[in-house]
């Protein structure tokens, strides 16, 4: 069995990083260890949250996995709270990626063409350096636009200008690019890949959901991360968590009383298993 690690925030309530990252990457099969960043009470979307920052644990944590010759076939990062998380992450890839870990950065710092609070474009240009270490990176369009220093554009871009994004996002140094929230019409959004070495291009659209929740994008990594543990090809990887995050928000909008609390992935497991072992 595969085993990866990922190093992410955990919120106590609410569905997203490591609770959601856990259960999904688990449930294909892939042994998931865990590296929480920092502990909160509640996800963001909520008021009034506690925050706990774990920040001077996570060096004893790795010391003592070296100490017991512990490896790891991945390296998954979501959100990252600070400079020295990033420093760390990048500490992490060399103890631990030297044996051929893959690694997959999820830059979870923006969306909707705004940085999330207390971040910086320094810290944009500080994650842009840790993509450059990446096996795979995924991006939305708010912070590929953010790393690469440039103004967002939240519609009516060409498919050129998409695809000069993936190409400056690869000359970071990251072999595969995978840009999320891409989208030319009010029906379709979907997700752009793109290999370095092969220069390929792969588009996959996909019906626009009427609600968005939080957490759709940690869910996506995720299965992406699960699904290249079990060998599939980036672009059969990255069309499952999409089409996965959509049988989630549809799962989600069939309950009259849903809410902000993050999808009803659980219920699409069954869903994922059966792509998974197809």
């Amino acid at each position: 069995m595969k085993r990866i690690i990922t190093v992410q925030d955990i919120s106590c309530v609410g569905k997203c990083s490591l609770t959601v990252a856990l259960p999904v990457i688990s449930a294909m099969g892939v042994e998931t260890c865990v590296l929480p960043t920092a502990v909160l009470s509640t996800h963001t979307a909520f008021s009034g949250f506690t925050f706990r920052d774990l920040t001077q644990d996570i060096f004893q944590i790795t010391e003592h996995w070296k100490r017991e010759k512990i490896s790891f076939d991945a390296i998954y990062t979501g959100y990252l709270g600070s400079f020295e998380q990033i420093n760390q992450v990048q500490k992490l890839i060399d103890d631990f990626g030297s044996g051929g870990a893959k690694v997959i950065v999820d830059p979870c710092m923006a969306d909707n063409g705004k940085l999330y609070a207390g971040f910086t474009p320094d810290f944009a240009a500080a994650m842009a350096n840790l993509c450059s270490r990446a096996d795979v990176i995924v991006p939305n369009l708010t912070e590929a636009c953010f790393m690469l220093g440039r103004t967002y554009v939240e519609s009516g871009y060409s498919k050129e200008y998409i695809e000069e994004i993936l190409e400056k996002l690869a000359a970071f140094g990251a072999k595969n690019v995978i840009l999320k929230g891409v989208s030319f019409d009010d029906k379709k959004l979907g997700i752009v890949s793109y290999n370095s070495q092969s220069k390929k291009i792969s588009w996959y659209f996909h019906e626009k959901m009427p609600v968005s929740f939080h957490g759709t994008g940690d869910i996506f990594a995720s299965v992406l991360t699960g699904a290249l543990m079990r060998g599939f090809l980036l672009e059969e990887a990255s069309r499952l968590a999409a089409d996965f995050v959509v049988e989630a928000i549809k799962a989600t909008l069939s309950h009259k009383d849903y809410n902000c609390y993050g999808v009803d992935f659980e219920s699409a497991i069954p869903f994922l298993i059966s792509r998974v072992n197809q």
